[in-house]
């Protein structure tokens, strides 16, 4: 009940930061459920919200918030999405629950991308607390996993009731521990540049540039 607490008190802020009558992206999760809750209190002055999974999409039309393509947009002015970690420098880790390649293409062409997150996930070191995501063409899971055992990951298929997890795009992620992640810039590229790579869950080239970190019983600001 706590952390339910936390993560409306932190999405009833965050809506503070949407523009008058202008499209938006929303992410995916358990915060941004909260957050599409919050939203329906103003709907009317939300001209479009591009969705970053179907789940996400589902909610919101729920919730009467015009859901667009990011193909009928040129740019978005905002994005807010969550994450499974963020460090000191808004660099973060996402993908916990699939999204990760079409939450990167829509904070490609966002001007300003906010993170909404829980204290836990603010972390020292990337990559302690919970997996980095990659999600992989099918046919080259194995390959792939081969070679970021080669980089010092302990590669994982994610399954879901004793299959492969299949994404929106219809992909598989294989979920690594166990890396080093010093560099996440270079990282992300290496990772990148595997043949069978869709996009790896490291948002360090286009970080976050705002977090709302929900405290106990406030929420800070994080600028980055």
């Amino acid at each position: 009940m706590e952390t339910e607490k936390i993560k409306k008190m932190i999405a009833n802020y965050a809506i503070n930061y949407i523009l008058n009558n202008d499209y938006i992206g929303i992410g995916s999760g358990s915060t941004i459920n909260f957050l599409i809750d919050e939203l329906k209190k103003i709907s009317y002055s939300i001209k479009g919200a591009v969705a970053s999974s179907r789940a996400t999409a589902k909610k919101l039309y729920k919730n009467g918030i015009n859901v667009i393509e990011l193909n009928q947009v040129y740019h978005l002015p905002l994005y807010i999405d969550s994450a499974d970690e963020i460090n000191e420098n808004g660099i973060m880790i996402k993908g916990g629950k699939g999204a990760l390649t079409r939450e990167k293409i829509i904070a490609s062409v966002s001007e300003k991308i906010i993170c909404i997150a829980e204290e836990s996930k603010l972390v020292k070191y990337l990559g302690n607390t919970c997996p980095l995501p990659i999600e992989v063409i099918p046919m080259a899971s194995s390959s792939i996993s081969r070679k970021l055992i080669k980089l010092g990951g302990n590669p994982n298929l994610r399954l879901k009731n004793g299959k492969p997890f299949i994404t929106d795009n219809f992909c598989f992620i294989v979920d690594v521990t166990g890396l080093k992640i010093i560099n996440p810039i270079y990282l992300e590229k290496t990772i990148n540049q595997i043949p069978g790579v869709v996009t790896v869950g490291l948002f360090a080239i286009r970080k976050a540039d705002i977090c709302l970190l929900g405290l106990r019983n406030n929420v800070k600001k994080l600028l980055f």
